[in-house]
């Protein structure tokens, strides 16, 4: 993933390597969130089978929900002063988020897909949560522990799918 120094000018207190060191934080946390997204969507369209309906207006539940997030975590980076990386190619470049099977299509297959998804990102967050919360950025780890949250009960709604 392509990193950027500091672009913008701040008054922001933290120090400018904490700053910097946590804008490419937030960065990678993006592109797990943009990569898994698009994952989301690509399962509300193509998901197929007798949970059809409940699934499709779930998957697409749970992408809202996402769309919050990266707004927040982009909004963020560029608070501290650094660039928000949020193209699809740039997360794809970044993501640590497993690509999405291309022949899962039947829906608790593609609950089950995207419950990993959510659980690799979830793992991620709480990885940067910690990192956030050493550097003394304790207002991206707030940020970052919200996010998490979030994700783990979208976790417990497709888990909830799956028992």
């Amino acid at each position: 993933m392509t990193t950027v120094a500091l672009a913008f000018k701040t008054r922001n207190d933290l120090p400018a390597e904490t700053r910097e060191a946590m804008v490419a934080l937030l960065n990678r946390q993006l592109a797990n969130l943009v990569d898994l997204h698009s994952q989301t969507k690509h399962a509300h369209w193509n998901v197929k089978g007798e949970q059809f309906i409940a699934l499709h207006k779930l998957y697409d539940e749970l992408a809202e929900a996402l769309e919050h997030y990266i707004d927040d975590v982009a909004e963020r980076a560029v608070a501290l002063g650094g660039y928000a990386l949020g193209t699809l190619r740039m997360a794809a470049a970044g993501t640590e988020i497993a690509e999405f099977p291309e022949d899962v299509v039947n829906g608790l297959a593609v609950t089950d897909a995207l419950a990993a998804r959510y659980a690799e990102a979830a793992r991620a967050m709480r990885a940067a949560i910690e990192v956030a919360t050493h550097a003394n950025d304790l207002d991206t780890a707030d940020l970052l522990t919200e996010i998490s949250r979030g994700l783990d009960k979208w976790l417990w709604f497709l888990e909830a799918h799956l028992q």
